[in-house]
């Protein structure tokens, strides 16, 4: 299948860009989020070099953010970069959770690979346990349901790649980063 930044910002645009004034950007650098200001009269999600994680994990991030945050840059967020210390980093993965349940999500519904993100190179980082959490996170949404925007946007993907397509836990396999062992629901809670 192929993967077209033009497609995902159309998709995004169409469904947000009236109804939230806010608009999907590829940049050319860092991602950043920016509420309407001086230069724009809308908010922008801005992401990475036009690449498709990147996209996914923005928009994430915006639809989890609540009203107040969403006009603050990068949503007053709290960010260190690569090179976090435990302490820094166990943080880091608290408030990753639940975006990077919602990207997993983002990137079922447009057959595209999901990887779970620990951003960061500075130190050992469990990140099969990280991504177990993330899991159980996607669980929950998957049974009680995922924020407004995020069903919104999940449906639009579903409608433009894999019409028909209905979100189960069968569908969110993943593998062990260092032993390439798949893992399925069933395994995974008896960890």
């Amino acid at each position: 299948m192929n993967h077209h930044y033009q497609d995902l910002i159309t998709i995004f645009n169409e469904q947000f860009a009236i109804s939230e004034n806010t608009r999907l950007l590829k940049g050319e650098s860092e991602p950043v989020y920016l509420p309407a200001d001086n230069s724009a009269s809308y908010h922008r999600i801005i992401f990475a070099h036009g690449f498709y994680a990147s996209a996914f994990h923005e928009i994430a991030h915006w639809c989890i953010a609540g009203k107040e945050r969403r006009l603050l840059e990068d949503y007053g967020y709290w960010y260190a970069p690569d090179g976090r210390n435990e302490q820094q980093q166990s943080e880091f993965e608290k408030v990753e959770i639940k975006p990077q349940a919602i990207e997993w999500a983002l990137c079922v519904a447009s057959a595209f690979k999901f990887n779970v993100s620990v951003d960061n190179l500075a130190i050992d980082v469990d990140r099969f346990a990280f991504q177990s959490q993330v899991y159980q996170q996607l669980l929950e949404y998957l049974e009680h349901g995922f924020p407004v925007r995020a069903q919104q946007f999940i449906d639009a993907l579903i409608a433009f790649y894999q019409p028909g397509l209905e979100l189960s836990p069968e569908l969110f396999d993943f593998v062990h980063p260092l032993t390439g062992i798949k893992y399925s629901q069933p395994e995974l809670i008896n960890l």
